[in-house]
């Protein structure tokens, strides 16, 4: 892929059916599920992202083998303790952070020295969410301030651990109960509600979990040491993948998509439900269940009288990934939309809630940021005609993305750098995009 892209038409209508890549926080959990199996597991739609690449080179170190062929993936897992590997052995995550997090608990028992790598975007990031709890499991994990690399020695005893969970995180909440999986006794989670893909695993594979709700918490209990067989798991298409297809078939003029087999979990829709309450056309079509997950097709039309939002902070976990996506809405709606506790957005791959500040403000719409909230003071009759070029974004794969969407909707000559960073989540994005008619240079 060449690292710098043209655009200079918007994309005309167009009335399409498509498909987008498997989950991507599945495919990872997939992964690393199977890898602690016993036997045989298969996945079908799995991802091929340098982000799903770098979870499978990782088992590869730890001594797990795989095949990918042409329509699956095939791992074959060793159980709870059959992670081996030379002492030093170096892992590298690359740019995820959902691996090297998850990751990091199935290594609570881990007999030699890993030291975890990432690329410099992922270095940057805070791993100390992680290390509090991993060191009451007794694992030893070293950093420096917070930060990757990691260097990770197992202990022969992991502990079972009762914590508490204040930022909404699945990454953190999953990577305590992976390491919950090899101690014996029951490990207790109190929780800010998140994406749930990792408990729904655990119930599909009969493990010993329980979870409660409260309206704001998720209780969980589970008890370690329960081994599992090899399964077979047909991975569905990525909301978030999708969202950049539906956020530019809002945006475009007398358009309409369909998008097939969608992973529509609830922990994972505030999107659609942020963008339906704003006035967008966006419906779910053909719902079904498979295996605890929600899946449906998502149909969007064009939409020209959005409205603002002052969007609940309920929201916030459930939509987290897409929220320059939102943002961008936003800035053609009419209105201020706003929204709060938000600061989690500086903690992904670059500081999102000030590139988003940073770009709304170079296509002329005016906001306010503070730490963790952001006013965005929409202009339905937004025309963009200057020259606008990207750059500078830590190779953030959606901060990418989201310009492509603002530069076929909203008019301009843009320049955006960097578009290799696309491939650590969506590796046929411009394909799509291209089939739908868009004009990419």
């Amino acid at each position: 892929m060449k690292t710098t892209v043209y655009i200079n038409n918007k994309i005309n209508k167009f009335n399409k059916i498509i498909f987008v890549p498997g989950d991507k926080s599945l495919s990872i959990r997939f992964i690393l599920m199977a890898s602690q199996a016993i036997g045989k597991s298969i996945a079908y739609n799995i991802l091929m992202s340098e982000d799903v690449i770098s979870a499978l080179n990782a088992i590869k170190k730890l001594g797990i083998n795989y095949k990918i062929y042409k329509n699956y993936c095939v791992i074959y897992g060793k159980g709870l303790d059959g992670f081996s590997c030379r002492n030093n052995t170096i892992i590298n995550a690359g740019n995820s952070g959902t691996l090297s997090r998850l990751l990091a608990g199935l290594l609570i028992n881990i007999k030699n020295t890993i030291i975890m790598k990432g690329d410099q975007s992922l270095e940057k990031r805070d791993m100390g969410r992680i290390i509090t709890p991993m060191k009451m499991f007794g694992q030893n994990i070293v950093s420096k301030k917070n930060k990757m690399p990691l260097i990770i020695k197992g202990t022969s005893f992991p502990r079972p651990i009762s914590y508490v969970e204040k930022n909404g995180s699945a990454q953190v909440k999953s990577c305590i109960l992976f390491a919950a999986m090899k101690t014996f006794g029951t490990t207790k989670l109190k929780c800010i509600r998140s994406r749930d893909h990792t408990e729904k695993l655990f119930k599909n594979l009969n493990l010993p979990i329980k979870i409660s709700k409260s309206r704001k918490f998720e209780y969980i209990s589970f008890k370690g040491k329960k081994n599992y067989k090899g399964f077979n798991y047909i991975i569905p298409g990525d909301i978030s993948s999708s969202s950049f297809f539906i956020v530019l078939t809002l945006l475009s003029k007398k358009s309409q998509i369909l998008i097939k087999n969608i992973n529509v979990s609830k922990s994972r829709t505030g999107i659609i439900d942020i963008l339906k309450a704003m006035n967008a056309k966006v419906n779910l079509q053909n719902k079904r269940i498979y295996k605890g997950e929600n899946i449906a097709d998502i149909f969007v039309k064009s939409s020209n009288k959005l409205k603002s939002i002052n969007c609940p902070i309920k929201m916030n976990s459930r939509s987290i990934d897409e929220f320059l996506l939102i943002f961008l809405v936003s800035s053609v709606a009419k209105g201020i939309s706003k929204f709060r506790e938000i600061g989690e957005l500086r903690n992904k791959e670059t500081d999102r809630l000030k590139f988003a500040n940073n770009f709304l403000n170079k296509i002329g719409i005016k906001t306010k940021v503070t730490k963790n909230s952001l006013k965005i003071y929409g202009n339905p009759n937004l025309k963009l005609n200057k020259t606008y070029e990207i750059k500078n974004f830590d190779k953030d794969h959606r901060a990418c993305m989201v310009s492509f969407i603002a530069a076929l909707t909203l008019g301009g000559k843009w320049i955006i750098q960097d578009t290799d960073s696309i491939n650590t989540s969506f590796p046929n994005f411009i394909k799509i995009l291209k089939t739908l008619g868009a004009k990419i240079n």
